[in-house]
């Protein structure tokens, strides 16, 4: 294998995203990372987050379930968010990282490298890096029925809650396991306001994607827009097929479905491989 990695030295001319405008949806804590990505591939990022994740005003009740955690077999975490609400307030209840390997560990991809770099043990990361694959893990061990199970969740504010946390739930549920479901962060839609430019961009047909890699960025982004109209000429494209699914009931039509949804790089990479054929409409 070459020592030198050459990627961003070879020109932006002869990288498939190449003059590319893709907006980028995610949170601020995410789209820096997918921004990357697309920069690697010679795209252009547009950040235009529609939500934010922000510390919660009152932890009382986490704070809680970390004092008793010796009471759940396992945590799942369905997000890196998760990770870093309970790392948190482990901080600031002088409790060590570690305290949580008092229960088993459940998490999604490459979120597991922010656990075990932190010396914890992370006892499952399911083949199919989603809530829906935890679950079908979990149920593959009859040790694991019965348990309790905590799943640290955000509290949605400003638009309906979209249904992965409450489907990961029942899920875990139907598998036989108790489910303990506590808020650890906060997810609030963005104002409208802040993004003129970018929303102009996108009316004028200046924009070749837009790239939603949650439900509730979808939502955030349909609060922005006037009608349809305004966004016909960019495609469509999802982190995975639960977001595409959400994006669906929310009345989009997804030309892009990342198929490698345990990293930014595959999403842009399947932005990327649908370049050849003119990502803009007519």
């Amino acid at each position: 294998m070459p020592i030198a990695d050459t990627t961003l030295l070879a020109p932006s001319e002869q990288q498939p995203l190449f003059g590319r405008r893709i907006v980028v949806t995610a949170p601020r804590n995410y789209a820096l990372r997918f921004a990357q990505s697309i920069l690697t591939l010679g795209g252009l990022p547009v950040l235009m987050p529609t939500i934010e994740t922000t510390l919660l005003a009152d932890y009382a009740e986490l704070d809680q379930c970390l004092w008793q955690r010796d009471s759940f077999g396992w945590i799942a975490f369905t997000s890196r968010n998760g990770i870093e609400s309970l790392l948190h307030r482990c901080d600031q209840l002088g409790l060590p990282a570690t305290a949580l390997n008092d229960c088993r560990l459940a998490a999604i991809g490459r979120d597991a490298e922010r656990l075990i770099s932190l010396g914890l043990r992370v006892d499952l990361v399911p083949s199919e890096p989603s809530p829906r694959g935890i679950v079908a893990a979990l149920g593959a061990q009859p040790a694991a029925l019965g348990q309790s199970i905590l799943v640290p969740a955000p509290a949605v504010e400003g638009t309906p809650e979209p249904d992965v946390i409450p489907n990961f739930v029942a899920d875990l549920q139907r598998v036989g396991m108790h489910v303990t479901r506590v808020p650890a962060y906060r997810t609030r839609l963005l104002d409208r306001s802040r993004y003129a430019a970018e929303l102009s961009l996108i009316r004028q047909g200046a924009v070749d994607a837009i790239a939603f890699s949650s439900a509730a960025e979808v939502a955030g982004f349909l609060e922005m827009v006037d009608a349809p109209d305004d966004y016909r000429r960019c495609a469509i494209c999802c982190f995975g097929p639960y977001t595409a699914a959400n994006a669906r009931r929310l009345g989009l039509v997804p030309a892009v479905v990342a198929e490698d949804f345990s990293s930014f790089d595959g999403f842009a990479a399947a932005i990327a491989a649908s370049v050849g054929g003119a990502l803009r409409t007519p």
